[in-house]
């Protein structure tokens, strides 16, 4: 039997933008150091992801030093957008939730709005142990999560996405496959482990982390957008709803919540401890 470790790691600075690999990443109470620090909202204050907006994909942002973030997309001219200094906070929504953040300033909002084509905000999260708790219902007191959809990190199998391109391959919308990682987002990219073995897991060490299993990961719309075109299909939502249904949630990888911080990198070795 192989031994598991990590194939890639990956953090997503702005939420709903690309991904940067990083063959390594800082471990936080809420996160991978740089991910999803930063987001875009509407008028109204209501998170504004590729859910609504799947030319999202097309832009990326790069992390620099001390947090602050290079966005780019196709024909925009990059721009360096540094932290906000500590100032009144504004209330968002981010998926029913109100969290506190701050407003990143003029120009971030004039390139997001002219990159979305709507008028939209970028905020930051100044202090993440405090603004936003994790669901109670699979938390211990006092943990947080970053503008991340609900948890710290995302954990997948790359043997897992080959089981689920097999089936996709069998289905109705087989041109649309295989389908790549990066559709998922994850944090983290394990390799060597059987084709959906994470079901079992509550709990595991990544190098000299370890991270307790919160709860699968419920997909979206997000999965069917191609991350390179921004074009949308029926895959992989349609198979999944063929075989990865718990309830009403269709399901593809895990969400994790780390017990202590540290460092992870690409070969570490993962252990499966419950």
């Amino acid at each position: 039997m192989s031994i598991p470790v990590v194939r890639s790691v990956h953090v997503h600075p702005v939420k709903a933008l690309r991904g940067v690999a990083r063959a390594e990443a800082e471990v936080e109470p809420w996160g991978l150091a740089d991910d999803r620090r930063w987001t875009v909202v509407d008028a109204s204050g209501k998170v504004v992801t590729q859910r609504r907006h799947p030319r999202m994909a097309l832009g990326s942002a790069e992390p620099l030093p001390g947090g602050a973030v290079r966005v780019s997309a196709p024909g925009r001219a990059p721009l360096t957008i540094e932290v906000p200094r500590p100032s009144a906070t504004i209330r968002v929504e981010v998926f029913d939730t109100p969290v506190e953040a701050v407003p990143a300033g003029s120009d971030a909002d004039a390139w997001f709005s002219a990159f979305l084509e709507t008028e939209v905000r970028l905020v930051h999260m100044d202090e993440p142990a405090h603004r936003r708790p994790i669901d109670p219902a699979y938390a211990l007191p006092g943990e947080t999560v970053s503008f991340a959809d609900g948890y710290p990190l995302l954990a997948t199998a790359s043997s897992s996405l080959d089981a689920l391109n097999a089936l996709i391959a069998q289905g109705d919308h087989a041109a649309e496959g295989p389908l790549p990682m990066n559709r998922f987002r994850p944090n983290v990219v394990l390799a060597g482990t059987a084709p959906w073995a994470e079901d079992d897991w509550t709990r595991l060490a990544i190098g000299e982390v370890t991270f307790r299993v919160a709860k699968s990961c419920g997909r979206c719309v997000v999965t069917t957008t191609d991350q390179e075109t921004a074009e949308r299909g029926k895959e992989p939502l349609r198979t999944l709803s063929r075989y990865r249904k718990d309830g009403s949630r269709l399901i593809f990888g895990q969400n994790l919540v780390p017990e202590h911080t540290g460092t992870i990198r690409v070969g570490d070795e993962v252990k499966i401890l419950d």
